[in-house]
């Protein structure tokens, strides 16, 4: 990248790659979200090597990357200080499959960061931690049932993958929406226990509550909605779920897969001020290694503790990834660190908004400057939950998107997801960043 912006050329190898990957590949691809990674071409970029923000795919193309693994190269990609420690344990052992040290100060380092982490779990995956969390609820409570916002997303595990996206027709009543299972292959047993609320809706909340008093073990929900292009919580709303949750006797989950130590060193909790009784982390907690946690309050870890409930898995916070994860953490204990990648987003999502105005196109930047997304909404409103979304205007998301790529920026291909920003973004990649955002605009 030489300061301006240059034109993505000819994307024939990932072609090539994608057919080559069909005949031994499910689809062709590892995970259902990377089908539509180049908006209008019918497969993915195969990316081959990364540096700091940048990455290159396998036609020689390079790109300014906001979707840093789904925000989990939170320090970039290959940073020294990472392959270099990683290096070390990749000569001495990656696992054991016993108990390890870098674990140990790791779930130090958690405690000291994370208001609410009394006791911390580790597991692989964000969906691994919440079945974790999930199961320690309801270990603790003796209760079955669990209350999740519409919209909001928990993993593609049973456990929770109910009403993430349900279409219009399938949906329900708005103030009691249907729980409708994300994928065929769940069981109706495990829809029957998940029940649907709409998010920011004080009065939906508490009916649904009332309805189901002495069966609800969790509720849990996305602090920042992530899998709803960053849709806020009102104020006060997420205070009213910590209130009525205490008084009920149930215990509140953050899930905070997507903002844990990326909008700042304790997580939305922090910045919201308000502490949940169980929160799970992954994403930007192993630098880009596949790693996972749940933490909470030690009453209701207890049981757990004592062997009670059971939680288990031969991968949990090997010596390889918890080592990743205690450097990572230890940088974004720093309050420049997280600082300056709420910064640059910050710029960047003024671009947008500015670019948006000046074209007299509707659109609302939401979020914060960590992650955010773009939603063209019809009158250029936020959202405040998911039905919102589905007045958005999707297409000119993908065609923004896509200007964008052609353009060497990589950000989400979907429009309900959200931009990561990295610590490692330079000011000319801002400069190239935002001239790109302007030449966007005005094509659209």
């Amino acid at each position: 990248m030489n300061g301006h912006i240059r034109t993505v050329g000819a994307t024939d190898g990932s072609r090539a790659w994608f057919e080559r990957a069909r005949a031994s590949l499910a689809g062709g691809v590892s995970s259902s979200s990377r089908l539509t990674s180049t908006g209008p071409h019918p497969y993915p970029l195969y990316m081959v090597s990364g540096s700091g923000t940048q990455i290159r795919d396998v036609d020689g193309n390079g790109y300014i990357d906001y979707l840093i693994s789904y925000g989990s190269a939170i320090l970039g990609h290959a940073p020294p200080e990472l392959t270099d420690a990683l290096t070390d344990v990749l000569r001495s052992g990656t696992m054991f499959g016993t108990c390890n040290t870098p674990e140990v100060e790791l779930a130090e380092q958690i405690r000291d960061m994370v208001p609410c982490a009394d006791l911390v779990r580790f597991a692989n995956s964000g969906s691994e931690a919440v079945q974790g969390a999930v199961r320690a609820a309801r270990g603790y409570t003796g209760r079955a049932k669990i209350l999740k916002f519409e919209g909001h997303y928990h993993g593609w595990s049973d456990t929770l993958a109910i009403s993430n996206r349900p279409g219009v027709e399938e949906a329900g009543p708005y103030a009691t929406p249907h729980a409708v299972p994300h994928s065929p292959g769940i069981p109706a047993g495990v829809v029957d226990d998940v029940i649907v609320c709409p998010w920011n809706d004080p009065e939906a909340l508490r009916a649904a509550l009332d309805a189901h008093r002495a069966e609800l073990a969790a509720v849990i929900c996305e602090p920042i909605v992530a899998n709803n292009a960053c849709t806020m919580p009102d104020p006060g709303y997420l205070e009213l779920l910590r209130d009525e949750c205490t008084a009920r006797g149930i215990v509140l989950v953050f899930d905070e897969v997507c903002t844990g130590f990326r909008t700042g060193p304790g997580g939305a909790q922090a910045m919201f001020g308000v502490e949940p009784d169980l929160a799970v982390f992954s994403k930007a907690l192993g630098g880009g290694l596949p790693i996972a946690a749940f933490a909470g309050r030690r009453h209701v870890m207890e049981p757990l503790a004592q062997g009670h409930v059971k939680h288990g898995g031969t991968y949990n916070s090997s010596p390889l990834c918890a080592t990743s994860a205690l450097i990572t953490l230890r940088r974004l204990d720093r309050p420049e660190t997280t600082k300056r990648i709420e910064d640059t987003g910050r710029r960047i999502m003024e671009t947008i908004q500015r670019a948006a105005h000046d074209r007299r196109i509707p659109c609302s930047v939401q979020g914060v400057g960590a992650m955010f997304q773009t939603v063209f909404t019809p009158a250029g409103a936020p959202t405040r939950q998911y039905r919102d979304l589905l007045h958005a205007d999707q297409a000119r998301y993908h065609a923004f998107r896509h200007e964008l790529l052609k353009r060497g920026v990589h950000a989400n291909a979907y429009g309900m997801a959200c931009w990561f920003v990295a610590a490692t973004v330079t000011e000319e990649e801002v400069a190239v960043t935002c001239e790109a955002v302007e030449e966007a605009f005005a094509v659209l």
